[in-house]
């Protein structure tokens, strides 16, 4: 069977380093297998996102010689999509209104110790008719989980686990402003398009569990996945848009691509140095047993190549 596998950045500001690293590792392990590479922006929030944004990410990917196959229709304009496989799932019984807020949930809860999302209560699952209607606000929308076991084996990270009832609880499908929320949206995003391979941040693992929940429930096949280190700056933070000197603008005013290249393929432990490089080299060589699995701090090891070049 070909391997699909997807490119889903959020077009919220420019590419940096972590979005890059995770992109050229998603395309080698597609053009490794002669595979096909899909383009998705996911844009569900529509407050923080735009078009404009969207164009600048392509040229992004681009300028980088990342090249995809096609690109499937942006997550704000699938929401009719969405809203099907929603009715689906209520049809089933398995969907709930909540009109929990933040600070009820934080007074109640601990956070879920991989990703910091509160694990539900499930205070609003058995609520009457009467009791709802008593709040007087619109609703979030929440799915029952079953006290189950879900588990996979990580391309990289190797086994992992979720008892559903216990590591994350009834989970939000719908925002009380009738926004789908990712869980749902990726799913059936990458059901629809046929996606075999999902790369992406290691912070993204512990969702893993409720994706493929989702996915038997609505008929979906289980992707292959392969959740990669995140990128860190030298106090440890994940790089994140606000770092303006490590996104793709500032960094392609000092660098060649092949450069940037050869630092992307250096942290992922494609190469033992940092020297240029070009795609299909690394293309050729590309194994994922050289990766990774823990996160990589890249401010700290840019700073003492450039101090070694200084000598």
């Amino acid at each position: 069977m070909k391997t699909v596998g997807r490119f889903a950045p959020t077009p919220s500001g420019r590419m940096h380093l972590g979005n890059l690293f995770s992109a050229l590792l998603a395309w080698l392990s597609v053009r490794a297998q002669d595979g096909e590479l899909i383009l998705r922006m996911e844009d569900l929030d529509t407050q923080r996102t735009s078009p404009a944004y969207a164009d600048q990410l392509r040229r992004d990917l681009a300028w980088l010689g990342l090249t995809w196959d096609r690109e499937t229709a942006p997550q704000s304009s699938r929401t009719e999509r969405y809203t099907e496989q929603f009715r689906r799932l209520e049809e089933m019984g398995l969907l709930y209104p909540c009109y929990c807020t933040r600070s009820r949930l934080r007074s109640v809860n601990a956070p879920h110790a991989a990703d910091g999302v509160y694990v539900y209560d499930g205070h609003c699952r058995n609520l009457t008719p009467e009791a709802r209607a008593a709040y007087g606000r619109a609703p979030a929308w929440r799915i029952r989980v079953p006290e189950r076991e879900i588990a996979l084996t990580d391309g990289l990270q190797g086994f992992y686990s979720e008892l559903l009832t216990r590591d994350c609880g009834d989970f939000i499908l719908r925002r009380a402003d009738g926004v789908f929320v990712y869980q749902l949206a990726v799913v059936v995003d990458d059901g629809d398009a046929g996606v075999t391979e999902v790369v992406r941040g290691r912070d993204l693992l512990s969702s893993a569990p409720r994706q493929m929940y989702l996915q038997e429930l609505l008929g979906y096949g289980h992707p292959r996945y392969y959740h990669v280190p995140m990128l860190l700056s030298h106090d440890g933070r994940r790089l994140s848009k606000r770092d303006g000197d490590l996104d793709l603008d500032a960094l392609s005013r000092r660098m060649s691509r092949e450069a940037l290249l050869g630092w992307l393929a250096f942290w992922a432990g494609i190469q033992k140095t940092p020297r240029p490089t070009d795609l299909e080299t690394l293309r050729e060589t590309f194994d994922w047993s050289k990766i990774p699995r823990q996160d990589v701090c890249i401010r700290e090891t840019m700073g003492e190549k450039e101090e070694r070049n200084g000598q």
